[in-house]
């Protein structure tokens, strides 16, 4: 199973079997991260740190503080993640086997302002 990005007409495969997405928030500037992995047709959510809190970034209940970093375990499945690329808001990075580096990094010509498109494949 590989994991498809794809943003209008760009479009990038990466054989991979889990990854995470990190971002900082907008307002707080406070770093998010969500450990992703593929479980047939749907990407299945595990786990998320938060690195901090603030205004609407409360830790969900059962979460854990270790060295100033909420853990908190999740249960969701989706068979798609829709991301916002934009300059007006710090933009996701993606982390698989090592390497992690920006959406704009995987799809070249991303254009500024861009929906991504993250699914399964085959």
């Amino acid at each position: 199973m590989s994991l498809c990005l794809a943003s209008g007409a760009l479009m990038t495969k990466l054989a991979i079997s889990a990854f995470t997405l990190s971002w900082m928030h907008s307002i707080e500037k406070i770093q998010w991260e969500e450990d992703w992995r593929i479980a047939g047709h749907v990407l299945v959510l595990d786990e998320a740190r938060i690195r901090g809190s603030g205004a609407g970034m409360d830790p969900p209940d059962g979460a854990r503080l270790e060295e100033g970093v909420w853990h908190y375990r999740v249960s969701r499945e989706l068979a798609a993640l829709e991301l916002a690329h934009s300059p007006y808001t710090p933009g996701y990075s993606l982390c698989a086997d090592g390497t992690c580096q920006p959406l704009a990094g995987y799809l070249e010509g991303l254009p500024p302002i861009a929906s991504v498109h993250l699914s399964p494949c085959d």
